[in-house]
């Protein structure tokens, strides 16, 4: 397992690299990343958010599909409270031997 940096400088404990330039895995599927990464606000910014961490953007595309900005301001950094969501679990596992640069579309 490799640490994540936030971009507010904070230690997620997760998969990732240290800072936005050095992102080696997405913090939602563990997958490296290809040519794109997206950031995505653990607490939403309207919700006064600003910890970002690194994702594939299928990856963001799920999160956003499954989850309210209220039900993101509450679980936060908390990777393992958005794997409990069985569609995302799911997500995850079917993404997880896709190459970095994947897309499909989402429903």
């Amino acid at each position: 397992m490799v640490n994540i940096r936030f971009s507010d400088g904070g230690d997620a404990g997760g998969v990732g690299g240290s800072g936005r330039g050095e992102a080696q895995a997405c913090w939602l599927c563990g997958r490296p990343f290809g040519k794109r990464i997206q950031w995505h606000h653990t607490v939403p910014k309207a919700k006064k958010g600003r910890t970002t961490v690194p994702v594939h953007p299928i990856c963001h595309r799920t999160i956003h599909r499954n989850f309210t900005n209220a039900q993101l301001a509450r679980f936060g950094a908390d990777r393992a409270r958005l794997l409990e969501e069985e569609a995302v679990a799911r997500f995850v596992r079917w993404v997880a031997d896709k190459p970095p640069d994947f897309h499909a579309p989402t429903r």
